[in-house]
C-alpha cells in the first residue's frame, strides 16, 4: 500500500448522503422556516456548501436566525438519526482489503459520531479506527488540522503516511495545513465548478472509487 493512514470523510466520499438525506432535510428546514421561498436546488445546495460553507449558508444567505439554526439542525439530526446512506460501489471492498493490510482508519467528518459509527457496522460490518465528527468541539473539527495532528499523534505517523480523501474544500484546507497528500473523490461531483476546482487543486483526482482503488494498492 501507498499509505498507512486514510483520513477519510464520510458524506460524499464513502456514502452518498447528500442526495439522499442532508439535501431533503435542508429542503424540509426550508419549507418550514422560510415557507414563501423556493428551496434551492440540488447543484445550488451543493454549490453553497462548497462556498461560503454550509454555516456560511444557514446564516448569511438564508438568514436564519440562533433558534432558526437551532430547528434546521433538529430537522437534520431526525433524518440522519432515521436513514442509513449507503455506500458507493467499491468502497466496502476498498475498506476491508486496506484494514486487513494493516491499514488505519481516520474519519473526520461534519456527520455526527454516533452515525459514522453505525454506517460503517451496517455497510462493512466494521468500524473506523478514529472519528472526528461534527459532535467534536468547533475548533477541533475540519477545516481546523486537530485531526490530522491527533491521528498522526495517536499512531506515532508522520506526514507522508498519511493520505488524506475528501470530495469538497474543507478536506483539501486541512491537509493543505499540514502538508499531507489529499485525493479529490470525484465520484461524488455534480458540480462542474466544484469538479474542476478539485482537479486542479488536489494531489490526485479519482473519477471513479475503482481507479483509487487501483493507485491505494498499487494495482
Amino acid at each position: 500500500m501507498r499509505y498507512r493512514c486514510l483520513i477519510l470523510d464520510h458524506d460524499d466520499t464513502v456514502t452518498k448522503s447528500t442526495p439522499d438525506i442532508h439535501y431533503p432535510s435542508f429542503v424540509e428546514a426550508v419549507r418550514t422556516l422560510r415557507p414563501d421561498m423556493e428551496p434551492p436546488s440540488l447543484e445550488e445546495f451543493v454549490s453553497h456548501c462548497f462556498n461560503p460553507g454550509f454555516n456560511e449558508l444557514c446564516r448569511d444567505i438564508m438568514k436564519f436566525t440562533k433558534e432558526e439554526q437551532e430547528c434546521q439542525y433538529q430537522i437534520w439530526r431526525s433524518y440522519t438519526k432515521s436513514r442509513i446512506p449507503v455506500f458507493y460501489e467499491g468502497v466496502k471492498k476498498l475498506l476491508k482489503e486496506f484494514r486487513e493490510a494493516g491499514g488505519l482508519i481516520s474519519v473526520v467528518s461534519h456527520s455526527e459520531s454516533q452515525q459514522i459509527r453505525r454506517d460503517y457496522l451496517h455497510n462493512c460490518n466494521m468500524e473506523p479506527d478514529l472519528i472526528f465528527g461534527w459532535d467534536m468541539e468547533e475548533r477541533q473539527r475540519k477545516p481546523n488540522p486537530y485531526p490530522i495532528y491527533e491521528t498522526m499523534k495517536r499512531y506515532n505517523l508522520n506526514v507522508k503516511d498519511i493520505l488524506v480523501v475528501d470530495d469538497l474544500k474543507p478536506g483539501l484546507d486541512m491537509a493543505r495545513k499540514c502538508n499531507t497528500e489529499f485525493a479529490g473523490a470525484g465520484w461524488s461531483h455534480i458540480v462542474p465548478e466544484i469538479r474542476e476546482y478539485m482537479k486542479i487543486h488536489s494531489d490526485y483526482y479519482f473519477n471513479t472509487v475503482q481507479d483509487f482503488t487501483k493507485f491505494l494498492f498499487l494495482h
